[in-house]
């Protein structure tokens, strides 16, 4: 009998191995299931995006085909190769609020010409050439560059020649480039090389620089306007068929019947050789225009583009190649501003007249300009806004129009706006109707002392303001942060004192953007900082930067009792079609209340008190409008702080001017808005001091009541 072997015992070490594996075979089955299921939740997902994708492309088609349809077949008709559209339409024409025309169309002949398909170099040169046959050239604005560039065109073989082997040799080597050859060309051609061209070929040089200017696909105007003779424009309209690319047409220029008034804000238009800006292409493609087409550029041409685009001719063309025209354009919209342009024009002259007068005083070496603006306070339309600049040029001085800076040009603006600090104390029961305060200085520790302009003794808050007290307004601004205030020590005030002031003033339109129907407005500066001094330094006016269309809209908001109102120029849009001019209304703009003011109608009324004491006698403002008008207003006097020599540091202190009131007093109908940066150096050896914003104010609002009694 066999013996049985016995089975030797697996040892502890194949147990570990086995275990290792097992283990192993687990954790590679877990990790596969894992990814299993990241995988199944991504495609999930994948799905999911899919019909997300597909029930939109869905929703789209369906929308086009369905509710788009007849807009989509229009557009593929228009863009039927027998359909074509004629030049540019003439625009609008712009009328001010009596319907004095400002802005109107003048016929222009033009000679132009648009590359045809496929032209050759050699083709145009000859064109070039007959053309001078036909027109009187004024070549004077040829320059140098572009002789030489006619020549090397003409003479090919020698401008060739200008370049050595060894060149050559290095533009095949891709160790210079095209543009560098001809850059060597350029510089080699000679003086003795352009003596060859006479007075013809010049002529034929500047054609055909003008052929090649600009866009390939635009038109190049040649001649146009009063340059062009009735035999000039006769013998091209006669000849295009020999032309090839050269036409003529009836174009339009803007006319400004009052020149250079208001023509800033007026706004500009593109020309028909540079059609629309590349800076706006985007925009006005996405409109439906061509890039050929005129179009406003900025301010209200800019803003009101489509009131006053015109429609264009639209042509078929039939088998005979003559046109048949089957749709007659017109030109835009009419327009009537808020404006009063005579008013507009003697605002403009007298802002000219009072910056010589002043630039012949001492002391007013860094002023420069002024604003003005006359509004209505009850609807918001602005009857004149003028902004004048006056430079230095040589031994004369020069007058610039600097209008658009009422809306974006900020200044430190300050006791102006000490009627909305009042109601910041009145509302937060910082200050009471009637108060007495002491105008002492004020003085915390380590600054130097905060004062009025002079010490004005015991006050309420009428006094305050007609007086101009800076220390009434230190105290209310101390209770508004809740500080507790000892002569030379520390001041800590709440920080939510600064949000509380800026809430109140953004009421008033100070800080925020107006709504003014301009397509550029600066909100100004908004300081940082939130130390105790600066907050006493924003209650007077000083901290903060405001525009003057900011300002106008704050005197307005108080004039009134409490409504902000949209400021606007546009006040009717007349339809152009009609027989009779201005007859057909297509739109009028209303006026728009942006908020009303929160606080009690008591407290505007307590300020509008104030502001008619500061225009009594002996007030800060006394002067600034007649009396007989029954004025009310606020000036404001500011430190500002300029660079004078360009190097980016603030180097000197000057003083701003600001003046804004009403009248009349118990029934506001108008508002008076003047402000004078920088009118003189302060701290100079020299005190004198011009008063330039009062005689701009008193001349302004006296001229005004000529026009409106």
């Amino acid at each position: 009998m066999k013996k049985r072997k016995t089975q030797k015992p697996i040892s502890n070490k194949k147990i570990n191995k086995y275990h290792r594996i097992q283990n192993n075979y687990y954790y590679k089955y877990k990790k596969s299931k894992e990814i299993d299921e990241v995988i199944e939740k991504r495609y999930n997902i994948l799905i999911i995006i899919i019909v997300a994708i597909i029930t939109v492309l869905f929703v789209f088609l369906f929308y086009i085909q369905i509710f788009k349809q007849t807009y989509y077949i229009e557009k593929v008709e228009s863009l039927n190769g027998n359909i074509i559209e004629g030049p540019t339409a003439p625009r609008g024409r712009i009328y001010d609020r009596n319907h004095r025309l400002i802005v109107d169309n003048k016929p222009i002949k033009v000679i132009y010409y648009k590359k045809p398909t496929g032209i050759t170099t050699k083709k145009e040169i000859e064109l070039a050439y007959k053309l001078v046959e036909m027109l009187e050239v004024d070549y004077s604005k040829l320059k140098e560059k572009d002789l030489k560039k006619f020549w090397i065109i003409n003479n090919e073989k020698k401008a060739k020649a200008k370049i050595t082997d060894k060149e050559w040799k290095k533009l095949s080597e891709r160790k210079l480039t095209n543009d560098q050859i001809n850059d060597l060309k350029l510089e080699r051609v000679t003086e003795s090389d352009l003596e060859s061209f006479d007075d013809v070929d010049k002529e034929a040089a500047y054609i055909y620089k003008l052929m090649n200017t600009g866009y390939s696909y635009s038109e190049k105007v040649i001649k146009k306007g009063d340059s062009i003779s009735d035999s000039e424009y006769a013998i091209i309209s006669e000849n295009i068929h020999t032309l090839d690319g050269f036409n003529t047409k009836l174009d339009w220029d803007r006319e400004y019947l009052y020149g250079s008034t208001f023509k800033t804000i007026l706004g500009s238009v593109s020309t028909s050789e540079s059609g629309i800006p590349y800076e706006l292409k985007d925009y006005y493609l996405n409109k439906g225009y061509t890039l050929d087409d005129r179009v406003g550029t900025s301010y209200l041409e800019y803003q009101y583009e489509d009131y006053l685009r015109g429609t264009k001719d639209k042509f078929e063309i039939q088998k005979d190649g003559s046109y048949k025209l089957i749709e007659e354009g017109n030109r835009g919209n009419d327009l009537v501003l808020s404006i009063d342009i005579e008013l507009q024009k003697e605002i403009e002259r007298i802002l000219e007249e009072k910056l010589l007068e002043a630039k012949g005083e001492p002391n007013t070496e860094y002023y420069n300009r002024s604003f003005v603006i006359i509004a209505d306070p009850n609807t918001g339309e602005i009857l004149a806004m003028a902004g004048k600049q006056i430079i230095k040029e040589g031994e004369e001085y020069k007058f610039y129009d600097y209008t658009p800076g009422v809306t974006t040009s900020p200044v430190t603006v300050g006791s102006i706006i000490k009627g909305a600090s009042h109601i910041v104390g009145y509302n937060t029961d910082s200050l009471k109707i009637g108060e007495i305060r002491n105008d002492a200085c004020v003085k915390i520790a380590a600054t130097p002392e905060k004062c009025s302009w002079k010490y004005l003794g015991n006050l309420n808050d009428i006094d305050a303001l007609k007086y101009s007290s800076n220390v009434y307004q230190f105290l209310t601004a101390i209770n508004v942060g809740h500080g507790i205030y000892q002569y030379n020590m520390p001041l800590k005030i709440d920080e939510s004192a600064f949000d509380i002031y800026r809430n109140t003033f953004s009421q008033f339109g100070l800080g925020v953007k107006t709504g003014i129907d301009l397509p550029l407005e600066s909100l100004g500066y908004k300081g940082t900082s939130h130390l105790s001094g600066h907050l006493l330094d924003f209650a007077i006016g000083q901290y903060d930067t405001y525009t003057p269309i900011q300002l106008s809209q704050y005197i307005g908001t108080i004039a009134n009792g409490g409504k902000r109102m949209k400021p606007f120029l546009l006040k009717e849009v007349y339809n152009s079609k009609s027989e009779e001019p201005l007859s057909d209304l297509i739109y009028k703009t209303e006026p728009e209340v942006l908020n009303n003011v929160e606080t009690d109608p008591i407290y505007l009324d307590r300020v509008k008190q104030g502001f008619k004491a500061v225009m009594e006698y002996g007030g800060t403002g006394s002067g600034y409008i007649d009396s007989n008008y029954n004025p009310a207003g606020k000036t404001g006097t500011s430190q500002s702080f300029i660079d004078t020599d360009n190097d980016g540091i603030i180097d000197t202190e000057t003083i701003t001017n600001t003046f804004g009131g009403f009248v009349p007093y118990e029934d506001p109908r108008y508002t008076f808005t003047v402000i004078s940066p920088d009118t003189y150096h302060y701290g100079n050896n020299s005190e004198y001091q011009t008063y330039v914003n009062k005689h701009i104010s008193a001349e302004v609002s006296k001229k005004f009541f000529e026009f409106y009694q």
